[in-house]
């Protein structure tokens, strides 16, 4: 049972750093949106190594503990469009943001009983 918790603590870190990538990656495009064609490409470049990322995930758990995980890319959008953007930060934002870091840590758990 802790070698398979151990395996999924892998997963789950390689997972979370995909989504991380791949949020990057969405900001990027939407910046791109301004005429940059820089930020376009990185925007490619980030969010295909969060795929990567994610591939090479997949190898230490189970989908059904590992794809949630890429669900804080929503939680990260939500605070990078205050920070980057000047998105409005409203209290159901703040709701969805905790209920979505609630099920990860929840689901992260693992499918072991």
């Amino acid at each position: 049972m802790k070698e398979s918790f151990e395996k999924n603590k892998k997963g789950i870190l390689l997972m979370v750093t995909a989504a991380v990538f791949a949020c990057l990656g969405q900001l990027f495009w939407k910046l791109s949106a301004g005429g940059g064609i820089a930020w376009l490409f990185a925007g490619f470049a980030l969010y295909g190594a969060g795929a990567v990322l994610m591939l090479f995930a997949y190898r230490f758990g189970s989908v059904s503990v590992l794809q949630p995980m890429m669900s804080t890319n929503y939680a990260l959008s939500a605070v990078l469009g205050v920070l980057v953007l000047d998105e409005k930060m409203t209290t159901l934002k703040v709701a969805g943001i905790i209920v979505i870091t609630l099920g990860v840590v929840l689901i992260g758990g693992g499918d072991e009983e």
